[in-house]
C-alpha cells in the first residue's frame, strides 16, 4: 500500500511541475526561472516511477494483471 501511495505523489508532483513550466511559458518573463527546470523535473520523476514500479513488481510488493489469455 506504501508503494501505491509513493506513486501517486510522485504524480502529483510530476503534473505540479508540467503546470509550473506551462505557467512560466506563457508569462515569458525573463526573472522567472527557466522553464527547463521544471521539465527537467517532471522527467526525472517519470524516471524514478518507472524504476519503482519495476522494483515494486520484482520484489512481489505489488502484483501485475493476469494475462488475458
Amino acid at each position: 500500500m506504501l508503494v501505491k501511495i509513493v506513486i501517486g505523489l510522485l504524480l502529483l508532483f510530476m503534473i505540479y511541475n508540467l503546470f509550473r513550466a506551462m505557467l512560466i511559458m506563457l508569462k515569458d518573463d525573463p526573472n522567472q526561472p527557466s522553464m527547463t527546470k521544471y521539465i527537467g523535473r517532471r522527467v526525472m520523476t517519470s524516471a524514478i516511477i518507472v524504476v519503482l514500479i519495476l522494483l515494486a513488481i520484482a520484489t512481489g510488493l505489488i502484483q501485475p494483471n493476469p494475462r488475458p489469455y
